[in-house]
């Protein structure tokens, strides 16, 4: 069966960070800190085959590790002694992610890999190990599948399988698996009520 990878990725941020485009002398690099990614299958019921997480320690150009702002810790519920207990090297997390993809291209609710491979491996000193042909953008789907411009602006990822009434776990918003998971679970349901050929996956 073909797959698809959805994913997302928490990454650094201060209070206001985000209108600031990260340009304040106080913001951290936006690099990330967690990444997470849901196989979704492109056929036969359109199953979801397995997830992945990982806790990536954010490092700077100097390659000392960053001290978690207490903003992020409580936006994203990410603290210092998961990143102590189960953090990877972004090097190491890259690897493992693209081991899970099986090959299978990585979509994202806008363009994170900007964040999670470009950005952070620049900071991080190290070579891009996942091209960014393999990389795109989840939101083109949802143009496709006829959700409104307007809609789309204004629904982020965590909110995405709320937005078409989905039953669904408990998820918990900026965390990355749960925010991966909202999405994956909006695109297998379009699939499953005809609103998106699974064939699209290839044609964009």
């Amino acid at each position: 069966m073909k797959t698809a990878i959805i994913f997302d990725c928490e990454f650094l941020c201060l209070e206001g960070s985000q209108r600031r485009f990260w340009c304040a002398a106080h913001d951290p690099d936006p690099v990330i800190a967690q990444l997470g990614a849901v196989r979704l299958g492109l056929g036969d019921g359109f199953p979801l085959l397995g997830t992945h997480k990982a806790y990536i320690r954010p490092v700077d150009r100097f390659g000392n590790r960053y001290a978690l702002d207490p903003f992020f810790t409580k936006l994203t519920g990410i603290t210092e002694e998961d990143l102590d207990t189960e953090g990877v090297d972004l090097g190491e997390a890259l690897a493992d992610v693209d081991r899970f993809s099986d090959g299978a291209r990585f979509w994202s609710w806008g363009k994170d890999e900007l964040n999670m491979v470009a950005i952070s491996c620049y900071i991080a000193g190290i070579q891009p190990s996942i091209p960014a042909i393999r990389f795109d953008n989840a939101v083109r789907l949802l143009v496709e599948a006829g959700m409104p411009v307007e809609d789309l602006a204004r629904t982020p990822s965590n909110k995405l399988a709320d937005y078409y009434g989905i039953e669904h776990p408990p998820l918990q918003g900026h965390d990355a698996l749960d925010d991966a998971l909202s999405v994956a679970y909006t695109l297998q349901h379009l699939m499953k009520t005809g609103k998106l050929r699974p064939d699209i996956f290839d044609r964009l």
